[in-house]
């Protein structure tokens, strides 16, 4: 059921892959609270996945783009203000990926060309994002934007590699960007530290299952759905948390504020 949380308002909707993504969930959730909505991922990755039958559903249009290319950002972005008609109120940023994750490399021997690619993707994209949605006067004043990052970016969970640098950065980037366009045009930049979740990207992590169970048994309220995510989502793109910015909002079951559980230990 909607609450029209989100009537009238436009947004582009970064990553989503499948059905197990969370911006697939957060497309949904857009959509059913009344937003209008642009779906975007890099060419191969809609060639990999389900978009198109997402985008039917939605009855949104899809617009590939490269995140780390500023061209087609650009077109991404001036495309879907032609779509809406005007400015964006909204966009998700649900983009990551480790090479040298994919191919099992040690982080104490890390291929860095592969690192460079990972940071690009994974968090500069971002910085990109932002940086051309500002040059093109894109966000509707007290817009909200949105990437998911992860707790690895404060604590060292060693099997995450240099992904956990790479959302250091991206919620660098958040606080960083986020003071300037606050000041500019009193757009809110943050990000959401979800709890291990069951997507396609995830699930590849080493040791992903276990760590899942371990999470869950940690935190007082459980892991975080994905659903319960897109949830979360709506509410940082609504107008009931415009004054909320420059923040990495824990969405995590309480995990993030733990130091043992007696669950673990049983």
């Amino acid at each position: 059921m909607g609450y029209g949380l989100l009537k009238g308002k436009t947004g582009i909707i970064f990553g989503a892959l499948d059905h197990k993504s969370i911006a697939w969930k957060v497309a949904e959730r857009c959509v059913e609270e009344g937003a209008h909505i642009v779906l975007t991922n890099a060419p191969v990755a809609l060639r990999m996945g389900e978009i198109n039958e997402l985008a039917t559903k939605l009855k949104s249009e899809i617009i590939p783009a490269d995140a780390t290319s500023l061209e087609d950002l650009e077109h991404l972005i001036s495309k879907s203000m032609e779509i809406f008609g005007g400015k964006i109120d909204f966009m998700l940023h649900s983009i990551g990926m480790s090479v040298n994750v994919r191919k099992k490399k040690e982080y104490t021997d890390l291929n860095y060309e592969w690192m460079k690619t990972t940071f690009d993707i994974s968090a500069i994209s971002f910085h990109k994002l932002m940086q051309t949605a500002m040059k093109l006067d894109a966000m509707n004043q007290s817009g909200s934007i949105l990437a998911l990052t992860y707790i690895a970016a404060q604590r060292t969970f060693p099997d995450y590699s240099e992904m956990a640098e790479s959302k250091a950065l991206l919620e660098s980037f958040a606080r960083s960007f986020g003071y300037h366009w606050a000041k500019k045009a009193g757009v809110r930049v943050n990000t959401i530290s979800q709890s291990p979740t069951v997507t396609t990207a995830g699930s590849g992590v080493k040791g992903f299952s276990d760590f899942f169970g371990y999470a869950d048994k940690m935190s007082p309220l459980g892991n975080a759905s994905s659903d319960a995510c897109a949830d979360y989502c709506v509410a940082m793109f609504s107008d009931l948390t415009k004054y909320v910015t420059m923040q990495n909002l824990f969405h995590d079951g309480g995990f993030s504020s733990m130091g043992m559980a007696p669950e673990v230990l049983d």
